[in-house]
């Protein structure tokens, strides 16, 4: 038998080690030594012994591969972008490994079948083929959230297709990810806003249009239902917005209940569509796993019939939740984004510094370099005059706080140098989160509409959308996708675009002049914003023309 190699915990930023394709042994598959993915290793289920039990059906997981290049971004800036055809052709899988990864399917009986990008196979089969092949043991857990499939330890592959497969995700279906809203508490004073009031309040440009930009949003559960959209929006004196609503991974648009995640989609698609009128928008759900949400994502960076040239995503973890694995091929993806002049905003989480772990954390895929992280802070105004703002921190009565801290995954980027993050608890980690803010606390928070009642949402949640908006409009006004936003907020011209927050913490970091880990370079002044983004992707199209 062959023997078990251990796998290594690290983390890569960009893609793992090149390695060409490599022909199979004149032995099969299945009498290779096996080799442990790196990143792989998988607890377990908070510690809840599972019970094995014969999963029954058919399972489908999503293999990653690794590019024929590794792709490298210097700035993300336009003159680095490529189609999304050229990016397939340069760092897609090579067609080598595509077809030994399909041959190693059809020998343990299962089914293969080209991704949602071009790194990603997807392989379908019987329970007891997918643990041969990988060398799993898959077994139950059901607890008051559910019954889910799970597996613990590592995951192998034939030596062959070492350093050829960078990851397998599926096996385990358990959540990976929580919504990042928060209702108003039934006692708190509530101060809420629309959303068109919340764009008033940080100068968005009245009477902006965003016709023409597609919003791309990851929804991992819930939905929303068009006679909510059709009423809210005729509330605010505004046209309701197209919306489709995309698969993956057998993901649906499934209301249920204004408590749970139809919080999530609604308040996402309402802010984002009220702050950038003319908006299409395109919604991705999938299930809550890794391989979900890995998959949403990817589908949405890559997809040629809507095209949205920014995502919003309100969902996500602390980073020690997430297999190696998965952080690695999540932030591909979000890089994969940027080198096609796709922005990324996601929530930094609602559980202040600690993002409801023991220490201190942050928020994956805040975290990843490759994202806008948004923070919160609590507003109180009207019409376009602001007269206070904090870092939004209710924990004293269990309320929520800003998710906020330095990662321990990723380095400090070079746009983020002279920021003045906080140093890092570990090794090889430094990128501090948020970016921005913007309004989050539930008691200054967002009327929308959810399964036919008006109600009042906050939490970093609302932020992504709200910046996704907002980037929607800097899109439609200068006719180019303004793509990967942080060197360019980060500088310091645009200083000037950002209202400074310097009161308030999230527990174990305080606001103050410039970055904080509260509040990241503060709350937009939307003329601003959208001013330094269009002057940013102004050289490329004038040398274009």
């Amino acid at each position: 038998m062959a023997t078990k190699v251990a796998a290594k915990k690290s983390v890569k930023t960009s893609a793992a080690k090149k390695s060409p394709a490599k022909k199979a042994a004149a032995a099969s598959f299945a009498t290779q030594a096996k080799v442990a993915i790196e990143g792989s290793d998988k607890p377990a289920f908070g510690g809840i012994s599972p019970k094995v039990a014969k999963i029954s059906g058919s399972i489908t997981v999503s293999l990653v591969l690794n590019p024929k290049d590794q792709l490298k971004l210097k700035k993300g800036t336009p003159s680095e972008r490529m189609s999304r055809a050229a990016f397939a052709k340069n760092y897609g899988a090579d067609p080598a490994s595509v077809k030994l990864v399909k041959s190693f399917a059809k020998e343990f009986g299962l089914t293969a079948t080209n991704g949602p990008g071009p790194c990603i196979v997807q392989v379908k089969g019987t329970a007891a083929n997918i643990q041969k092949a990988f060398g799993v043991t898959l077994s139950q857990v059901s607890t008051n959230e559910g019954t889910f499939r799970v597996r613990e330890g590592v995951v192998y592959v034939p030596q062959s297709l070492d350093g050829l497969v960078l990851a397998v995700l599926g096996l385990d279906n358990r959540p990976q990810a929580k919504p990042h809203f928060r209702q108003a508490g039934k006692k708190a004073t509530n101060n809420s806003f629309t959303p068109v009031q919340i764009a008033q309040l940080y100068g968005f440009p009245a009477g902006a249009s965003a016709k023409g930009q597609t919003i791309g949003l990851i929804e991992l559960g819930g939905g929303y239902k068009t006679a909510d959209l059709t009423a809210y929006f005729k509330t605010l004196g505004q046209t309701a917005p197209s919306v489709v609503a995309i698969s993956v991974d057998g993901g649906k648009n499934s209301p249920s209940t204004a408590s749970g995640a139809d919080g999530e989609v609604m308040l996402d698609i309402e802010v984002s569509a009220a702050v950038a009128p003319g908006a299409n928008l395109a919604v991705y759900f999938a299930p809550n796993t890794d391989q979900g949400f890995i998959d949403a994502i990817t589908t949405a960076v890559h997809d040629t019939t809507n095209k949205p040239s920014v995502i919003s995503i309100s969902w996500g973890g602390p980073e020690a939740s997430w297999t190696s694995q998965s952080i690695q091929s999540l932030n591909a993806a979000c890089q994969a984004a940027a080198a096609l002049g796709v922005t990324i905003t996601v929530a930094a989480g609602d559980d202040g510094s600690t993002d409801g772990g023991t220490g201190n954390n942050v928020d994956f895929p805040a975290s990843s370099p490759n994202v806008l992280a948004c923070g919160g802070t609590k507003i109180a105004g009207s019409g376009s005059t602001i007269t206070s703002e904090v870092v939004w921190n209710e924990l004293a009565s269990n309320e929520g706080a800003t998710g906020g801290g330095v990662s321990t995954i990723f380095p400090l980027p070079a746009w983020q140098a002279n920021a003045g993050v906080p140093a890092a608890s570990a090794a090889g980690g430094g990128r501090g989160v948020p970016d921005v803010a913007g309004d989050a606390d539930p008691a200054s928070g967002y009327v929308v509409r959810v399964d036919g009642s008006t109600t009042v949402i906050g939490g970093t949640s609302a932020v992504a959308p709200l910046w996704a908006g907002l980037i929607a409009l800097a899109n439609a006004q200068s006719k180019t996708p303004v793509g990967f936003v942080n060197p360019v907020l980060y500088a310091a011209s645009a200083k000037k675009a950002f209202r400074d927050i310097t009161s308030g913490n999230n527990g174990a970091f305080s606001a103050g002049p410039g970055w904080d880990a509260c509040t990241g370079l503060g709350t937009p002044i939307g003329t601003g914003i959208i001013a330094a983004l269009v002057a940013a992707v102004a050289p490329a199209k004038k040398k274009k023309s």
